[in-house]
């Protein structure tokens, strides 16, 4: 009895297992998943969390600074500074005396609570932190931008791996096929209607087939395993797919331009480039600074023993305070705030030249990928057309076979141009469908 619980509990055990480790996903599933496991997201939004505690430690830099500090020392031992009066200074009977005008703390404690406050550093400050918080919402397209690309390489893998599985039921068709054709010659050639020859070519063809049924099987295992590793999944999942191509295409009205006006305002990659010209114009202004004079607002409070400021010197905590306005100003310092300058100008025309360039860039990407769903579309339709004629072609021929109207290679004809017209047809949607999450990509969708 405990042996056959145990083995029932085995068992379920390795049904729940397996259960796990094989499923089946959407294209919608992959993305969400995809995106939640991408290393390159999560960096990218490591990158996202950097640039805004830059932003933040820039900003802080106007803000007013409190500083506190504290020390000990230990002086060595030296005569207190005293000199002597002579009797009779201050009357007749007055003796001589040793007066001693201040004593030796040797031991010394100091406490200071600092403030400061910039009120002017020429726009340094501003510049900076105008510039730090323009190149964390930069990081931040970077991330949309990262997103997009993850989003249309899972995509990518998911439809190749639906194309490898397709075309693997269409070998498998062909081989059965195959082996049916097979079998039908041999009957002809026992009763002398076909030649040994006939026999042979269809083993050839058949062999052929088997020889790209066994490259089709491996495709479809090395797709699942990419799609697995693109998506995070463990590559020894046993992962399926459920969605497939939209046979019904879409008749969109937009036009080219249209679609590059739309890409031109959303893509991220111009956000951020644009983000990045205004953070260059916030650098050049950061970078002039030098030519300002600083101005800065500062006060201390100190609580010292002995605190020098109250004479004679006392061994105990006493305590004073000041407050001052400081201000200081380049008169020469090499040319560097000149070159400082020149730099950040030109630091600010490569960002804008990157800017041009990816716009320019951008406009081609939307039109080739437009052209290219265009296309797809075209593809489909004739492609279909090609399905329906090579399915009746080989029916037709192998009903003259089978009458003896026609030859053994032309029913070998027919089964490779039926092959042939499925996989076509195969491609056209697999096609289409990464045509248009390209286009999608391409404006910003």
């Amino acid at each position: 009895m405990k042996l056959v619980c145990g083995l029932l509990l085995a068992s379920i055990v390795v049904s729940i297992s397996a259960a796990q480790e094989k499923m089946s996903l959407t294209i919608e599933q992959s993305v969400e998943i995809g995106v939640k496991n991408s290393h390159r997201l999560h960096s990218s939004q490591m990158t996202v969390q950097a640039a805004e505690a830059r932003s933040g430690v820039s900003g802080a830099a106007r803000l007013p600074s409190l500083k506190f500090g504290a020390s000990y020392t230990r002086l060595s031992d030296v005569p207190p500074f005293s000199f002597a009066l002579p009797a009779g200074t201050f009357g007749p009977q007055q003796p001589p005396l040793n007066l001693t005008l201040s004593p030796i703390v040797l031991n010394n404690y100091n406490l200071k609570l600092s403030l400061q406050q910039p009120l002017f550093t020429g726009f340094r400050l501003e510049g900076n932190n105008e510039a730090a918080g323009l190149n964390a919402e930069a990081t931040k397209e970077d991330f949309e931008r990262d997103k997009a690309d993850v989003v249309y390489t899972i995509k990518s893998a998911y439809w190749n791996y639906y194309k490898a599985g397709e075309f693997k039921k269409v070998v498998d068709e062909n081989v059965e096929q195959g082996k049916l054709h097979l079998e039908e010659v041999r009957n002809l050639m026992r009763q002398g209607m076909a030649t040994t020859n006939d026999v042979l070519r269809v083993q050839v063809q058949l062999s052929s087939t088997e020889l790209t049924q066994i490259e089709a099987n491996n495709n479809v295992h090395i797709a699942m395993l990419t799609l697995n590793n693109i998506i995070g999944l463990p590559i020894t999942n046993e992962t399926g797919i459920s969605s497939a191509p939209d046979s019904t295409l879409a008749k969109d009205s937009v036009n080219v331009a249209s679609l590059v006006a739309s890409a031109i305002e959303k893509r991220p990659e111009l956000k951020s480039l644009q983000f990045r010209v205004d953070a260059g114009e916030a650098g050049v202004k950061a970078a002039k600074s030098g030519w300002y004079p600083q101005i800065f607002l500062s006060g201390n409070y100190y609580y010292s023993r002995p605190n020098l400021r109250y004479q004679p010197t006392e061994d105990r905590f006493r305590d004073t305070w000041d407050i001052g306005l400081n201000a200081s100003m380049d008169i020469w310092n090499g040319g560097t705030t000149s070159r400082q300058t020149e730099e950040a100008e030109a630091q600010l025309a490569l960002s804008r030249d990157a800017f041009y360039q990816t716009k320019d860039a951008i406009s081609l990407e939307v039109t080739q990928a437009f052209l290219t769903l265009q296309q797809s579309m075209e593809k489909i339709g004739v492609s279909e057309k090609g399905v329906a004629a090579a399915v009746e072609n080989n029916r037709v021929t192998n009903e003259k076979f089978k009458m003896g109207l026609s030859l053994n290679s032309d029913v070998l004809d027919a089964e490779v141009t039926l092959l042939q017209a499925k996989w076509n047809h195969i491609q056209s949607l697999v096609d289409y469908e990464i045509a248009k999450a390209r286009l999608e990509k391409s404006i910003g969708r």
